[in-house]
């Protein structure tokens, strides 16, 4: 920004009337009355001006690529003849294949390599289960990435030795067996979220490659990706580069549902982290996660920082372990909205008062943050703050009464940094950096129905060509 700005007659904290002047990336000066010599004028005209949200988990470029790739489940598609439509008029990338995303058995069943060639057999077509966990690939395109040779634990095979089409949680090898390509573009993403407000982020990719890594600092760097980044990608071995705006954090585990690791595996690789100094941030999205977690912290110890991502089920017995460890956790409670007739229908009725937790982890005194794992469960951060407060599905049924959050505490979770997730809200005060969210009106009117709509501006280090509503 080559010039101050100053916003005038804003709602700072509660308090009406506030004028704040930004020069060099920070807020140094709130009051009344402020001169506006030299400086850009924004007026406010009465709108709550807060912090920036951060989004504490999602995957960046996985969302850039899943606005680029043809819906394969609900709202969109939920029927096989309705599959079979989308899948015949996606456009193909450069080298043929076809992208699909979203998919869940409602729609037609279990896909394998057979299943999906019924649907479209004359091109390579690999589809993407909602939970981000599994691809199912058609003949073509297993043919074409080798499933047949290759000895990866998450090709899936059935009982002769055949590959059934189905990849678990191989991502980054899927990725090497892919006709080469440049990691997508995150220009759409920085401009979706600072429409949102949203002016940090974590990448909770797990093993960010090196080319991938260099994306997103790229990106930084030319403002396609306007926000701060903090990965938990980044590997334990080789140097990241690390700024004032693109920072390292916790090491990501990941405790897949579909191969849960020996406990002693795990706590050598906590331990490794931990061991360079690094927090970790371990994927728990089953009870049996959960477990086997706390054991090895139990064992090996916690550092400040180590966190729980997802805890998509926590028994209430396991809250007071969690509390003395110093654990934090970053959950999705868009999820709710997004999936929680899904829920209802399909997870065991013992299981569903622990399922996505916010209020018991906030009354048992766990720092709690909240995301949004897009491109998993919706980006933006005004619905998920509307699913923690009132827990309904699509439907309007309610999913865990007794888990909501006030609409404050929701804004909270979005108001911490991104180094301090579950922490204390920043705040709009001198000194503070200038990533900025002008919204329509007073705060109370916009809590009242949490929407982005209420978004009128965003400013991110301060810089005023911010995109904005």
């Amino acid at each position: 920004m080559t010039e101050p700005l100053l916003i005038v007659d804003a709602e700072v904290d509660g308090l009406a009337g506030v004028d704040v002047r930004v020069e060099g990336g920070r807020v140094v000066e709130l009051g009344h009355g402020l001169s506006r010599r030299g400086a850009e004028v924004v007026g406010a005209a009465g709108g709550a001006l807060i912090p920036g949200l951060t989004d504490h988990h999602l995957h960046l470029h996985a969302t850039a690529a899943d606005a680029v790739s043809v819906r394969c489940g609900p709202p969109a598609v939920t029927t096989r003849d309705a599959l079979r439509d989308a899948l015949a008029s996606a456009p193909a990338d450069p080298a043929g294949w076809v992208r699909g995303v979203g998919y869940v058995e409602s729609v037609a069943g279990d896909l394998d390599a057979a299943a999906l060639d019924r649907l479209c057999p004359d091109r390579p077509v690999r589809i993407q289960h909602r939970s981000g966990a599994m691809w199912m690939l058609n003949s073509a395109a297993a043919r074409a990435a080798g499933l047949a040779t290759t000895d990866h634990p998450g090709a899936e095979r059935d009982g002769t030795g055949e590959p059934t089409g189905r990849v678990w949680r191989a991502d980054s090898w899927l990725r090497t067996r892919l006709p080469a390509t440049r990691p997508p573009s995150l220009a759409t993403v920085g401009a979706a979220l600072t429409d949102f407000g949203i002016t940090s982020v974590t990448d909770a990719t797990p093993d960010l490659a090196p080319e991938s890594q260099s994306a997103i600092s790229d990106a930084m760097t030319s403002g396609e990706l306007p926000q701060r980044v903090h990965l938990l990608g980044a590997p334990l071995c080789g140097h990241v580069p690390g700024t004032r705006h693109l920072t390292v954090g916790p090491y990501k585990i990941v405790l897949a549902d579909s191969g849960l690791p020996e406990l002693s595996t795990l706590a050598d690789t906590i331990a490794a982290a931990h061991a360079v100094g690094r927090p970790v941030a371990v994927h728990c999205v089953s009870r049996e996660a959960l477990l086997i977690l706390l054991v090895a912290l139990d064992d090996i110890g916690t550092i400040p920082g180590d966190r729980i991502e997802h805890g998509a089920l926590v028994p209430r017995e396991t809250l007071t372990r969690i509390r003395a460890l110093g654990l934090r956790v970053v959950t999705q409670p868009g999820f709710l909205c997004d999936r929680g007739d899904d829920y209802l229908r399909d997870v065991d009725p013992v299981d569903l008062p622990d399922l996505y937790r916010c209020r018991s982890l906030v009354d048992s005194g766990i720092p709690l943050a909240l995301s949004s794992d897009a491109p998993y469960g919706p980006l933006d951060p005004w619905q998920v703050m509307a699913a923690a407060v009132d827990r309904r599905a699509r439907t309007g049924a309610t999913v865990g009464a007794g888990e909501r959050l006030t609409a404050a505490e929701a804004l909270d979770g979005y108001l911490a940094p991104a180094t301090d997730p579950g922490g204390a809200p920043r705040r709009v005060v001198v000194g503070a950096d200038a990533d900025l969210v002008l919204l329509h009106g007073p705060l109370a009117d916009v809590l009242a129905t949490p929407s982005a709509d209420a978004v009128r501006r965003t400013w991110t280090h301060g810089d005023a060509d911010a995109f904005g509503r």
